[in-house]
């Protein structure tokens, strides 16, 4: 399957991914930003922390947010969460593992979580060690990625986004350490 960019053709890219999405081509996003610290400006570092699973270690994770971002309501705030990653992997295989970590956050419809599998392993590279994923959220629009830096794509659907974002940051979360650590330098108690 062709990887979608959305440098080449922003039109015809935006009214595919809003049908991978299930949203109508009429859906109103901004132009995302072509690097990502273009999309990050103003950002700080919030949090950092290491996935670990079966004694492996998968990514180092890291929030940027602006001061005062408050991790429970994060889905009303733009912020990048950045996965650093210690392994390689198949980009079909982190679009499958995402779409099991939001099921486990609500209920998804299996035509919607068959529509957004698509959409990102349209969007997800195949990655290798030092590589670095960086999702964007932002709020009423979607998630936008980025690899390395550089503007993989879109997915202009807000509902989505607050899911997948929720993989890390909501309280029902299946790694609540990690959170945890990611939003401890918030201050406050994140709940």
């Amino acid at each position: 399957m062709k990887r979608l960019v959305l440098r080449t053709r922003p039109a015809a890219l935006m009214l595919a991914l809003c049908s991978l999405a299930g949203l109508p081509a009429t859906a109103q996003t901004t132009p995302p930003e072509p690097t990502l610290s273009a999309a990050l400006r103003d950002k700080t570092p919030m949090g950092k922390a290491r996935l670990r699973y079966w004694g492996f270690d998968v990514y180092d994770a890291s929030l940027w947010a602006l001061p005062g971002f408050d991790a429970r309501q994060f889905e009303n705030q733009r912020f990048g969460l950045e996965l650093a990653y210690l392994r390689d992997f198949k980009g079909a295989d982190i679009a499958e593992r995402s779409i099991d970590e939001m099921q486990g956050l609500a209920t998804i419809e299996p035509a919607q979580a068959t529509r957004w599998t698509q959409a990102m392993s349209s969007l997800f590279p195949d990655v290798r060690r030092g590589d670095r994923i960086t999702g964007v959220h932002v709020p009423g629009s979607g998630a936008r990625f980025y690899l390395n830096g550089k503007l993989l794509g879109e997915v202009a659907d807000d509902a989505f986004s607050r899911l997948f974002f929720g993989i890390w940051l909501s309280p029902k979360t299946s790694q609540p350490r990690m959170r945890e650590t990611l939003i401890q330098g918030l201050g406050g108690t994140p709940r």
